[in-house]
């Protein structure tokens, strides 16, 4: 195909590279490729599968300057945060290469004599899948990985801002000894009219997503239509508890690493910060300290640590969400504005109370709203207060309050002393608006295997 778009860069404002731009012919075409690569590729073993994977992973961890560079260029993360992405996205691929072999099937004992039930697991069928532009590369190794280890073939469309990682891990995935057809990736400008192809035909099995909640729904009912399986990783308002006895030196290293990583945009980000008054005083001063010596650059730089924001619409809703809070009462006592270009600078607002929109929508930002709490009960309250369910931190050194707590939080992930609780072998995913489904450890394959079940009558 001909047609390109241009990736841009948002730390310079300048073009990356060109992007191939595939339209709806292209994937009538990939559907049609993905349908007839299904049926050998399932019939590989195990074991086959698992050797491709493990050396894709090879092949990722050799090239991780490379494709960390490209996630800074692409989407302004800062490279030294990008190289420990591409060890993330491996961990995945890892994973699932020997959890491949651990797709056991069962017997069940049968009401009569002669017969024999058996229950089989077997792959879904073709896949979509379509990843958000802030993990270019563990967004989709944590899709593609389990779906190619139960045996699916995966047609992948990565985010118009990031798609240049993605390109290049189906080249080492081929590289890898991965059939093409078995895994593709079609980049485009147009998301609405390719996507339609994959969603109106019945040959698609599966669908995977990460993004907004909104568009999420939108993409569940479409796929109902023929009554594809769907994955739905979306949105989140992720509080993060500091209680009465936390540790405030590592509670303040803690929620700095979970807020303030790829610049605040990140699903599982601390959007809502919570502090006892025991502790209020002393933790914002430690934390603003923190904040304030937050290297702000070139995602290039090996000394930056907060890159710039994806794109100006994300930019001007931090600010907004900034000058909202800002507007109703809240202070800004590190940052609070807009810097060279799209970048914003790491903010932390004091006085923050409900009505502000920083407490309703998720920010995607650099900026971190501090709320007082006086009563453990009134601060798990407010932070199941919301329509979305999938992270959420607390603080304490008192173990039965870290389960009471824990258990209260209506989240699917919870963090206790732990502001980066991802891994590869646990469950990812969330409750209420936040999606269905999980990625990640045995329940992240299951989510590409169907269920048959056999009962042989003998002679």
């Amino acid at each position: 195909m001909s047609a390109t778009f241009a990736v841009m860069n948002p730390a310079t404002g300048k073009s990356v590279a060109d992007a191939p731009d595939n339209g709806p012919s292209e994937a009538r075409a990939a559907v049609a490729r993905a349908v007839a690569a299904f049926a050998p590729w399932r019939r590989t073993t195990a074991y086959e599968r698992s050797t491709v994977l493990r050396a894709w992973a090879s092949r990722m961890l050799a090239h991780d300057l490379e494709l960390a560079r490209l996630m800074a260029q692409e989407m302004g993360k800062p490279v030294t945060e990008a190289r420990g992405e591409v060890r993330y996205a491996v961990s995945f691929v890892e994973w699932y290469a020997e959890e491949a072999k651990r797709v056991y099937g069962e017997t069940i004992p049968s009401q009569a004599a002669h017969k024999r039930i058996l229950v089989q697991p077997q792959p879904v069928g073709p896949v979509y899948a379509i990843t958000p532009w802030n993990f270019p590369a563990a967004m989709i190794t944590r899709k593609a990985a389990p779906a190619l280890a139960a045996g699916c073939s995966v047609v992948l469309k990565p985010a118009e801002q990031s798609p240049l990682t993605a390109v290049r891990l189906a080249e080492l995935w081929v590289d890898a000894g991965g059939p093409a057809d078995v895994f593709q990736v079609l980049p485009t400008s147009d998301p609405v009219a390719l996507s339609t192809v994959f969603f109106d035909d019945p040959a698609i099995r599966k669908l995977s997503f990460t993004g907004s909640t909104e568009v999420g729904v939108k993409l569940a009912a479409q796929s109902a239509k023929t009554m594809k399986r769907v994955s739905l990783e979306l949105g989140g308002h992720a509080p993060f508890l500091i209680f009465a006895d936390a540790d405030v030196d590592r509670a303040v290293a803690e929620v700095a690493a979970s807020k303030f990583r790829n610049a605040g945009q990140t699903c599982v980000c601390a959007n809502r910060i919570y502090v006892h008054d025991d502790v209020h005083d002393a933790f914002v001063e430690k934390f603003t300290t923190l904040v304030s010596a937050l290297r702000v650059g070139d995602p290039l730089d090996e000394a930056t640590q907060v890159g710039p924001l994806v794109d100006v619409q994300g930019r001007d809703k931090v600010r907004a969400h900034v000058d909202d809070a800002v507007a109703r009462g809240a202070r800004a006592v590190v940052g609070g504005g807009v810097g060279e270009g799209l970048h914003f600078e790491p903010t932390v607002l004091t006085g923050v109370a409900r009505g502000m929109r920083i407490l309703e929508e998720e920010t995607f930002g650099p900026v971190a709203p501090i709320i007082r709490f006086s009563e453990d009960a009134d601060a798990v309250r407010q932070a199941n207060d919301t329509p979305f369910g999938l992270a959420a931190y607390l603080w304490t050194r008192d173990l039965s309050r870290a389960f009471h707590v824990a258990e209260a939080l209506d989240y699917g992930i919870v963090g206790v002393n732990d502001g980066l609780p991802s891994a590869a072998q646990a469950p990812f995913g969330g409750v209420k608006m936040s999606g269905v489904g999980r990625e990640g450890g045995k329940w992240g394959i299951e989510e590409y295997l169907d269920i048959k079940f056999i009962s042989i009558a003998l002679s």
